[in-house]
């Protein structure tokens, strides 16, 4: 089976094809010719996984699934949530998003945090949501050079490392995105 992944992050395509198994190949947006920005202009994580899979499935004709994925910090009413990737701003770069909510949680005692990824498949004309949820912790400090994004300073529950400090193994068992891709996987193998 041959499905496209609506995204050009090449870490995350990196990391779902090592989840996947060997029958399922991931097209990336480059692979179909889509070098287009899809926009992600929904007020949710659920609302922004839809759109991009919309946007493949409707302009290039192919089953298709997307991700969003957003960090929601308790003492910060779930910010910066939909907005994470651009937290700090239009540049989109992880270090000054790290910079900008470890200041923001400079006088908090809570520092409870979770991941949430929603992922929504287009295939044979219907459409399936899986969500995959990580509850931890931000720590005070960036720590680790593993992943990507907010890995550095956030620490999952039960856990005395971040996942930037995870081998890719652990954090894919773990992981938002990991149980979220783990539901669509399940469900691929069913459906194929």
């Amino acid at each position: 089976m041959k499905i496209v992944f609506a995204s050009n992050n090449p870490n995350k395509i990196l990391e779902l094809q090592s989840m996947l198994p060997e029958t399922i190949s991931i097209l990336s947006l480059e692979s179909i010719g889509c070098f287009e920005d899809i926009p992600e202009t929904a007020d949710t994580i659920e609302g922004n996984a839809i759109l991009k899979a919309n946007y493949v499935t409707q302009n290039y004709g192919y089953d298709c699934f997307a991700d969003d994925t957003g960090l929601e910090v308790l003492a910060l009413d779930g910010e910066p949530g939909v907005f994470s990737a651009r937290y700090a701003g239009e540049q989109r770069n992880a270090d000054d998003n790290m910079d900008k909510l470890l200041n923001a949680l400079s006088n908090q005692n809570d520092r409870s945090a979770q991941f949430k990824t929603v992922i929504a498949l287009n295939l044979n004309g219907k459409q399936h949501l899986f969500t995959g949820i990580a509850r931890g912790e931000i720590t005070l400090e960036k720590i680790g050079n593993q992943g990507f994004g907010y890995d550095p300073i956030f620490k999952p529950e039960k856990y005395d490392e971040t996942f930037a400090q995870l081998s890719l193994e652990v954090k894919n068992r773990i992981s938002h995105r990991g149980k979220a891709t783990q539901q669509l996987i399940d469900f691929l193998k069913l459906n194929k």
